[in-house]
């Protein structure tokens, strides 16, 4: 009876250290990690004594014996992963993630400050304040006056134990040493210099903001959005909620085909009664129970063999009620096709059924130009052998994000991040380090990778910042907490902090479970404070 991942891996890769016998991988530290699609255990190793399911913080692990219709594939899959030999290491890995560093034996105090709630950000808190050897503080700073980034507005609303990964960055933000300040932005309240003067060093971690861009004729045409902002709009982003997508049309299309792409197609075609019992917003359920959309193509640019969701995200498109999922066109799947492309081949395969709603995968398509006078009324597309039109009322571009500048650090334009070696950040012209100054997540390394993939990005960062203090290259505050948190309070009111998050977090959850859904969003906090 071997454990097996299933969709909802998040490559945290807690589970990694706690195998007795070193069977899940890609292990932090080997090839592949970071990159693999998710998590796998080998069947032939495993010793089934359920140490990963314990700690999985995204219920993604599960005896085989216990797996119930499409999650049955993933036992195929983990052994898919394993067939070939390749990937079982002669020996175990000696070490799971990067090694953490001891930072001398003083009891000097180390004041952080990192910017930004989401997975990067807490990941980074949780490395700064379970080391040994120092006595840290931290101060989180964000914008919002909601914890959570990606995880509360990036992840899917149907989703939702992949979701449950908040539940370990909320042990953080509850331990000591920890500080939290909600509805503070920098930039407007605060200048990073007033942050930095009240710490030795601060962490950016805001993520990736913008939309990549097509770049063709029409693209500012009425009804052409980012799937980043359709994807915040229904997951309840403050910024978003007045965003209006017009679904009228009975057609829509996502340029893209990577797992963004794959949610916000599924999200337009979806069974309303499934989507009430998620945590997508209100706003968003009233506008998709008048949807006209029975049709979402997602488009593209490459062949089969390139494209970009995952297995789990395809397989998961399977699982609608009344959603037909087309290839367009066919897809050979020989004896030694990737299991992808086999899971395409079965699509291509199938054949419509009447009534249903589709999500047609479409390949081999270039978009030259979006049709449509004052709105969209269609895209042109080229292909390898013509070029055609295609008829739609909305146009989704999932082509991925990219950061944007923050104030006060140098950007580099090319890559849409802060400019930065290793999570250290540097001028780009003399390659420098900035003093004090660091970068985790997507704003360092571009939107790459899952959720866990930010650990491994964290621990790099704050290993760099631990080897500069303990050089005594970073400058000493020059006050501590007390003082900072009266600027704060100072510059903004209405700032909320760590007691004020949970408040609202349990109000939330407690008007979901009334309506049976994992919480129902706020977009105004002060409701559950009051």
């Amino acid at each position: 009876m071997p454990y097996v991942v299933t969709q909802n891996c998040c490559n945290d890769a807690a589970c990694v250290p706690v195998c007795p016998v070193g069977c899940i991988h890609p292990a932090p530290g080997e090839p592949g990690y970071a990159t693999a699609e998710m998590l796998y255990i080998d069947p032939d190793t495993c010793i089934d004594c359920g140490a990963c399911a314990d700690v999985c913080p995204v219920e993604a692990i599960s005896p085989d014996d216990s797996l119930e219709g499409a999650d049955l594939r993933y036992i195929d899959i983990n052994a898919d992963f394993y067939a070939c030999g390749a990937h079982r290491p002669t020996t175990l890995p000696l070490a799971v993630l990067p090694p953490k560093v001891t930072v001398g034996t003083d009891a000097s105090v180390l004041r952080v400050a990192i910017i930004g709630s989401g997975p990067s950000a807490c990941y980074a808190a949780e490395e700064l304040l379970s080391r040994r050897g120092v006595r840290v503080e931290v101060t989180m700073i964000e914008r919002l006056p909601f914890a959570g980034g990606l995880v509360r507005y990036g992840v899917a609303p149907d989703h939702s134990k992949t979701k449950g990964v908040d539940k370990t960055f909320a042990r953080t933000i509850r331990r000591s040493g920890m500080t939290f300040f909600l509805d503070v932005e920098v930039g407007r309240d605060l200048s990073l210099d007033e942050v930095a003067a009240h710490h030795h060093a601060v962490i950016v971690a805001t993520g990736a903001t913008e939309d990549r861009r097509l770049n063709v004729e029409g693209e500012a045409l009425a009804g052409v959005h980012g799937a980043r902002e359709f994807v915040a709009w229904y997951n309840g982003h403050p910024d978003y909620s007045d965003v209006a997508f017009d679904l009228s049309d009975e057609r829509a299309v996502v340029v893209g085909n990577g797992n963004v792409a794959l949610d916000v197609a599924r999200v337009l075609v979806a069974d309303l009664d499934h989507l009430r019992r998620t945590d997508i917003a209100d706003h968003a359920l009233d506008v998709l129970s008048g949807s006209a959309v029975r049709e979402v193509v997602v488009l593209g640019r490459r062949g089969v063999e390139a494209a970009a969701g995952t297995v789990p995200e395809l397989l998961g498109l399977a699982s609608l009620s009344g959603v037909d999922v087309l290839v367009d066109g066919d897809v050979a799947a020989s004896a030694d096709a990737t299991y992808k492309t086999r899971v395409l081949a079965e699509y291509a395969a199938a054949r419509p059924t009447a009534g249903n709603r589709r999500i047609i995968l479409r390949f081999n398509s270039v978009p030259e130009r979006i049709l449509g006078e004052s709105r969209v009324a269609g895209i042109r597309l080229s292909g390898p052998e013509a070029v055609t039109d295609l008829d739609c009322g909305l146009i989704l571009r999932s082509i991925g994000y990219r950061g944007s500048p923050f104030p006060g650090l140098p950007f580099d334009e090319v890559r849409g991040t802060v400019a930065n070696v290793d999570g250290r950040v540097v001028e780009p012209e003399s390659g420098s380090a900035v003093v004090g100054r660091y970068v985790t997540g997507w704003i360092k390394r571009g939107p790459s990778g899952v959720i866990g993939t930010n650990r491994v990005c964290a621990r790099q960062t704050v290993a760099a910042l631990f080897d500069d203090f303990a050089a005594g290259s970073l400058s000493d505050p020059a006050s501590g907490a007390e003082r900072f948190a009266q600027l704060v309070t100072e510059r903004r009111p209405s700032a909320m902090t760590a007691d004020d998050w949970f408040t609202v977090d349990r109000h939330e959850r407690t008007v979901g479970r009334a309506q049976g859904r994992p919480r129902v969003k706020l977009l105004n906090p002060r409701p559950a404070l009051a």
